[in-house]
């Protein structure tokens, strides 16, 4: 029989909500308890579901297998840092924490106590980036891949810039698909020190760039992947979940007479599946111990922030 995991959820804000619903769809999965900052909204969910709605989570870690962590990211250190010290598996939303200093804290926090944490890079487990990454990984070589991620700004994100709240995603994906990186260079906009659009460029180790740009000051809503290969270009919309690949024209003899092949063009079916549905279900196989290489740990969760970084003092100079 399989193990029932049981499961505490901190946060129930909009991304909490979402999370919510996938756990009440979970197989095997008992959500133990969930809790807000917002007494009232916990409750009114808790109700809406058949829920306990917890007033103190933390004397209630003893009864569960994993928590899930969904709360502002300012809050992320302080909350792992008291679930760990009962309980094994934790989910993250990302980013992982608010400052790089509070992340490497939280790794070493992690390392020493033996957790299995999952941070919440939701687009690996998107069905069109995974298929780009097939695709990607039988070019003959990448030489760069442009991701684009634009948005008009939300009024519920209020404490974190646009490197740690959208560009993050590509920055885990750059690494995800490219490796780890070399060099890293950056511009952007901001107003203060809240940075509202950034432009970066990743060198990889493997040769690889990666140009990546993100804003919260487009009225138009765009998440594009392209990738130029040398015998290929790879268009990839993530929200229509659509991949077109475009293939180099050849010039080929035949009884020594030369004839171009013109480029070829074809699209790739792209299966639907909701990201969040397939990253909760590795989260609850992982809680069951069954690993994963393309799960995203806390070493992922570390090096975007080392990124994010960097990128947000390349801006701010």
């Amino acid at each position: 029989m399989t193990k029932i995991i049981r499961v505490g959820l901190i946060g129930v804000g909009k991304m909490g909500q979402n999370h919510l619903r996938i756990l009440s769809l979970l197989k095997g999965v008992e959500i133990y308890f969930i809790y807000d900052a917002n007494s009232e909204v916990a409750q009114k969910f808790a109700d809406a579901y058949g829920l306990k709605a917890a007033t103190d989570p933390y004397k209630m870690l003893d009864s569960v297998d994993a928590v899930v962590i969904a709360s502002p990211t300012s809050t992320h250190a302080e909350i792992v840092k008291k679930v760990g010290c009962k309980v094994k598996n934790i989910f993250i939303e990302k980013p992982l924490a608010a400052t790089l200093s509070e992340a490497q804290d939280l790794a070493e926090f992690a390392t020493a106590q033996g957790l299995n944490i999952q941070v919440g890079f939701i687009e690996r487990f998107n069905p069109a980036v995974q298929a780009t990454k097939r695709v990607l990984r039988r070019s003959k070589k990448v030489i760069s891949i442009d991701f684009t991620r634009t948005n008009k700004l939300s009024s519920r994100i209020t404490d974190v810039d646009v490197v740690t709240d959208l560009m993050i995603h590509d920055i885990d994906l750059a690494m995800f698909m490219n490796g780890p990186v070399k060099t890293i260079e950056a511009h952007g906009m901001a107003q203060g020190q809240m940075i509202d659009f950034a432009s970066a460029l990743l060198t990889h180790f493997n040769g690889s760039f990666s140009r990546i740009q993100a804003s919260r000051v487009t009225e138009k809503k765009m998440r594009m992947i392209q990738a130029t290969c040398l015998e290929m270009f790879v268009d990839c919309d993530l929200l229509r979940k659509e991949i077109n690949i475009s293939r180099q024209s050849e010039i080929r003899q035949v009884e020594g007479e030369p004839y171009t092949i013109a480029s070829l063009e074809e699209s790739i079916e792209v299966r639907p599946q909701e990201a969040l549905l397939s990253e909760l279900q590795a989260f609850v196989a992982s809680c069951r111990g069954e690993c994963s290489d393309d799960l995203p740990g806390i070493q992922a969760g570390l090096d975007a922030m080392v990124v994010c970084d960097q990128v947000q003092r390349a801006v701010l100079l």
